[in-house]
């Protein structure tokens, strides 16, 4: 099947209690790596494309490589997001570049100014048969140019959501209910320290994601920030040279839940680029004469895979849901 916007995944999803994974796609071993455990797991899912991919990767390579695992998956449903899209320009970008969904992230600004921007962006997405995802709260931390720095994040307020919904059209709504972006997510004196001295995060607010699935039943909300860090890959790329002390994440239990509710995508960036570079760490370190690129990306590959995997059966529930 072509690309596909996300509005059926959505209303499967909310209305099956679980959720849609959307991994951050930097370069082709990710995007064979996400789409190939997607496709085996028969689970939708949505590629995503930051600012900072498009820097990087260039807009063209990133859509053919897109196209390329439509092509290999036809099985599944793959949309392609643009995420945290800064400005009506870059929206319009890629709408007309083949982007299947678009968020304009507006939330650093004041209501009425994020409402008319989200509502420029919302008419001609439409327009091009392209859905939209805007924001409400912001998320501390650091995702390619999205800063937030510290004691700026503000959680979302219910009682702004059914105005913002209205006014703009929007299709779907990230909130901000304690998660967080990067690796970094939260500050030490935010948390606990567990007995092995790993920090413990404070909960997310489901109070807040219940009150506002209240006020908008029925539509689906976005999570930002909610790789989990798995420690054993932290461990890895600080066992072969890297240093990243107190890397934390959001407890895949919690997100799980956040699944069984409103929530129907959730992004995930950090916990694949962790995958990767602890087991290109381990393999430079263990093959210190290899020299083929081709030879540490093959693992680094199946890391992705792996991971991705894992969120589908274990966090999200969205295998066999095609």
């Amino acid at each position: 099947m072509p690309l596909v916007t996300t509005t059926e995944m959505f209303k499967k999803a909310y209305n099956g209690g679980y959720a849609v994974g959307a991994f951050n796609v930097n370069n082709m071993e990710i995007v064979q790596g996400i789409t190939e455990a997607a496709g085996e797991l028969k689970s939708p899912v949505i590629l995503q494309v930051s600012k900072g991919a498009r820097a990087y990767a260039n807009h063209t390579y990133l859509v053919k490589l897109v196209e390329a695992a439509v092509q290999e998956n036809p099985e599944i449903p793959i949309a392609l997001h643009l995420d945290h899209g800064d400005s009506f320009e870059l929206c319009k970008s890629c709408i007309d570049g083949g982007f299947t969904s678009v968020m304009i992230d507006m939330s650093s600004k004041p209501f009425d100014e994020n409402v008319e921007v989200t509502r420029k962006v919302v008419e001609y997405a439409h327009a091009h048969g392209v859905v939209v995802e805007a924001e409400l709260g912001t998320l501390e931390g650091v995702e390619d140019e999205v800063v937030v720095e510290a004691g700026k994040a503000s959680y979302t307020r219910p009682e702004e959501v059914e105005e913002f919904v209205t006014r703009t059209g929007c299709d779907s709504l990230a909130i901000a209910i304690g998660t967080s972006h990067g690796a970094y997510k939260f500050r030490p004196e935010q948390c606990t320290r567990n007995e092995e001295g790993i920090l413990v995060p404070p909960p997310l607010r489901f109070d807040v994601l219940e009150e506002v699935s209240k006020r908008l039943p029925g539509f689906p909300i976005v999570l930002h920030g909610s790789s989990s860090v798995p420690q054993e890959f932290v461990k890895m790329v600080n066992t072969y040279g890297g240093n990243m002390p107190d890397a934390v994440g959001i407890p895949e239990s919690q997100l799980r839940q956040a699944a069984t509710m409103a929530v129907c995508k959730i992004n995930i960036d950090s916990d694949i680029r962790l995958a990767m570079t602890g087991n290109i760490r381990k393999y430079f370190a263990e093959h210190p004469e290899h020299f083929d690129p081709r030879q540490y990306l093959k693992p680094a590959r199946q890391a992705v895979k792996d991971m991705v995997a894992h969120k589908i059966v274990n966090v999200l529930g969205s295998d066999g849901k095609i």
